[in-house]
């Protein structure tokens, strides 16, 4: 696929109705009725809100969740993006599906939140992936991984690191700053996508999600409707940063084990 210079990324920030799958889906199909993007990225399970109830809600793997965003990222040209509750093999995982209308990725969520039940609930995944999109790479990571920089060091030239999240509102600065130290540090844009609204363990969110570029800079983001945000990523200014800095270059090797 050729290389698109400017790629326009949709953000939906939402209020997930608690374990319902289907609803989720065809309010996301109103919402994104006329988005006009490249790509949409959703939050942490979008189809069911932070649920510790696996065995109540997950999905099988590449199953309708799933069959929905191939659908719409056929029909429309797109990719779509977002993570699911999904039972594979009798293993629960956070699974980030990647979606486009040439080939898919998952990423099973490695840092799973133990302050939250999820460690004792979900399997966590071992792979680092990284997808790809109209000549742009995608580092995939989920929620709680971005307090680990390790992690997510940009160790391929990846373009872009993609974190949809479930984050409360009461610790809204460390996610900002989280978001911002991995742009920084990577080199890379940083999109973070967290949901709105308060959910069944009486948990606040209150969205905030943000766009930061190679230099930690803030994109603005247009509010398209009143749940989906907008904006507009260039490859020729992350690029001729990193030719101009080369901080890249400098970076430590590492194996992780």
């Amino acid at each position: 696929m050729m290389m698109t210079e400017k790629l326009k990324i949709s953000l939906a920030e939402f209020d997930i109705d608690w374990e319902n799958p289907k609803e989720n889906r065809v309010f996301l199909d109103e919402l994104t009725e006329n988005h006009n993007s490249d790509l949409i990225v959703l939050p942490e399970m979008f189809t069911t809100g932070f649920s510790m109830n696996p065995e109540l809600i997950a999905e099988e793997a590449y199953g309708k969740t799933y069959k929905w965003m191939k659908s719409k990222a056929e029909k429309e040209g797109i990719a779509i993006c977002g993570s699911v509750s999904t039972r594979e093999a009798g293993k629960f995982y956070n699974r980030f599906y990647f979606v486009t209308p040439e080939k898919d990725w998952h990423y099973d969520k490695k840092h799973l939140f133990g302050y939250g039940k999820e460690t004792g609930e979900y399997t966590p995944g071992n792979q680092i992936v990284t997808a790809e999109f109209k000549g742009w790479k995608f580092r995939l990571i989920v929620c709680y991984d971005l307090r680990f920089p390790v992690w997510s060091r940009n160790t391929d030239d990846y373009d872009v690191l993609l974190c949809p999240a479930n984050w409360p509102a009461v610790r809204n600065e460390q996610w900002k700053a989280l978001l911002k130290a991995r742009a920084i540090e990577n080199m890379a844009y940083c999109v973070g996508v967290n949901r709105i609204g308060v959910d069944d363990y009486d948990l606040e969110y209150t969205g905030v999600s943000k766009v930061f570029d190679a230099i930690g800079t803030e994109l603005k983001l247009k509010r398209i409707n009143k749940f989906l945000l907008q904006t507009e990523l260039s490859y020729e200014s992350t690029q001729k940063f990193r030719q101009n800095y080369g901080f890249l270059n400098d970076r430590d090797k590492f194996e992780l084990i």
